[in-house]
Formats: structure tokens, C-alpha cells, sequence
């Protein structure tokens, strides 16, 4: 058994003295696994770096087999990011998604392509607001999508300030008054894209809402837990927000911290 296709790097395991399990989600064969000689050795482990874009080629005796990858790289998203922490952290949050949400070996071009966007949108601004847009995307890809588009209750289009628990609808901040204690919070960027760079509160909202479904619909129903790498990326965020004198836009505070 033998095919050729381009992959993301989700994950890297070390087997063995110098051997590595490797994980990549691949544009036709969906999430698949393959062992990696000396993929933990000098010349390859820069290769498998998550969020890394390969050529792979994988090759077993038997289509069940874990089988053996020889991959080529073809952008260093990793590398990229290295002096960026929390665009890095997004980046393991991703993959480890990506890893725990879809099934072994069943090809989901939309969401392979969603990720490729994912990437690219990481390196430039506006990267956090395109990481919770694909968390989005994500559960609307699974079949999980959220109407973000009117008030469930009053059917308006304009000042929807809750999302439903049980329905993942909108609700306007008039209807939704009365229950707020039992509704989600929509924060503006994700329902008017234009209003500006969201602030660090608006993300904790806006990964709070998606955290929610994902974990009712993605990581429950499979006995998983949400995977570690994006609660350390949601408390990264979380303890940015929280420093003094840092309530800007992402980028904005970014640089200050960077600065300082």
C-alpha cells in the first residue's frame, strides 16, 4: 500500500531511541499516522514541527498497518512563529484540535483547507480574531454550527448579545436580558467582523462560546477531554488581559509587551 499526498504536522512522538510517531492531516487522506525513522534525530525533528506544511509519502505492507511516512518540508509555519509566543500557542492549540476532533483516516477537504487559511492567518494581524473564526468554521464543518445570524426569540438581526446553550442561537441583548445568568455571551467582532480588533476580553468570550460547543459536541460524546494545549492558550490570553495597562487590541498590546 503506497500514496502520496500534502500534509499539516499535528503532533511528533518519540518511538523508540530515534523513530517518531507522526501525525499529520493530510488534504486526501484525512488524519493519519505513520512512523518516522530518525524523526527525532538532528536532521529530521525540524521537519516535524506542528503546523509544519509537508509532501509526504507513506508506505505499508497492509492498508490497516500504521505503515512508514518519508515527508519533505514546504513551509516552516512553526519556525515562523517561534519568537511569537502566543500566535505559537494558537498554532498548538490548532493541531491539538485538529488531532483530538477528527476521526482516523477520513478525508475532510473543507476543514484541511480552513486550516491552511488558519496558517497563514496566524502570521498576520488580526491573528486572533481568524483563530476563534476558525473554531467556528470547525464546528459548522462537523456538523455543529452555530446561527449567529438573528435573535432566536424575535427574530431581529442587530444588538444580539447572547448565544443559547441548548440551540447555539442568537439572542438580542433585550430578550436575552432576563436569562443572562444562563446564556453565553456573543462578543461584537464575531457577529460584525468590521467593528475592529478585538480586545483580549472579547477573545475570552469568543473561545468561551466555541470552548462550549466543542466540548458538548467534539470531546463528550468521544469520553475526550479538551485537549491541553488550548487551555493553555485560552489562560495565556486570559493572563495577558489581566495585566495592568494592557486593554488595546491583541496586536496592539503585543507590541507594547514587546516593547517593555
Amino acid at each position: 500500500m503506497e500514496w502520496r499526498d500534502e500534509g499539516i504536522v499535528l503532533s511528533s512522538r518519540r518511538h523508540g531511541e530515534s523513530a517518531a510517531i507522526v501525525t499529520l492531516l493530510t488534504r486526501a487522506h484525512g488524519r493519519h499516522a505513520g512512523l518516522v525513522r530518525g524523526g527525532m534525530g538532528r536532521r529530521l525533528r525540524g521537519i516535524y514541527q506542528s503546523g509544519n506544511l509537508v509532501s509526504a509519502a507513506w508506505r505499508a505492507r497492509l492498508e490497516e498497518h500504521l505503515g512508514g511516512f518519508v515527508c519533505e518540508l514546504v513551509t516552516n509555519h512553526a519556525a515562523r512563529l517561534l519568537d511569537e509566543p502566543e500566535r505559537l500557542a494558537g498554532l498548538s492549540s490548532a493541531c491539538a484540535l485538529m488531532e483530538t476532533a477528527l476521526p482516523e483516516r477520513e478525508p475532510h477537504e473543507d476543514i484541511y483547507e480552513d486550516f491552511l487559511t488558519l496558517l497563514s492567518g496566524l502570521e498576520g494581524e488580526g491573528w486572533a480574531q481568524a483563530y476563534v473564526q476558525w473554531e467556528l468554521s470547525l464546528l459548522g464543518d462537523l456538523g455543529f454550527g452555530l446561527d449567529l445570524s438573528q435573535c432566536a426569540a424575535t427574530g431581529a438581526s442587530q444588538g444580539l448579545a447572547f448565544v443559547s446553550p441548548k440551540s447555539g442561537r442568537a439572542v438580542s441583548a433585550e430578550a436575552g436580558e432576563p436569562y443572562r445568568d444562563k446564556l453565553l455571551t456573543l462578543p461584537e467582532f464575531l457577529t460584525h467582523p468590521d467593528s475592529g480588533p478585538p480586545s483580549f476580553r472579547q477573545m475570552e468570550q469568543g473561545l468561551a462560546l466555541t470552548g462550549f460547543f466543542l466540548r458538548r459536541h467534539v470531546f463528550a460524546p468521544h469520553h475526550r477531554d479538551e485537549p491541553p494545549a488550548r487551555i493553555r492558550f485560552v489562560d495565556r490570553l486570559r493572563g495577558m488581559s489581566t495585566l495592568s495597562g494592557m486593554s488595546g487590541d491583541l496586536e496592539t498590546s503585543g507590541a507594547k509587551e514587546g516593547n517593555d
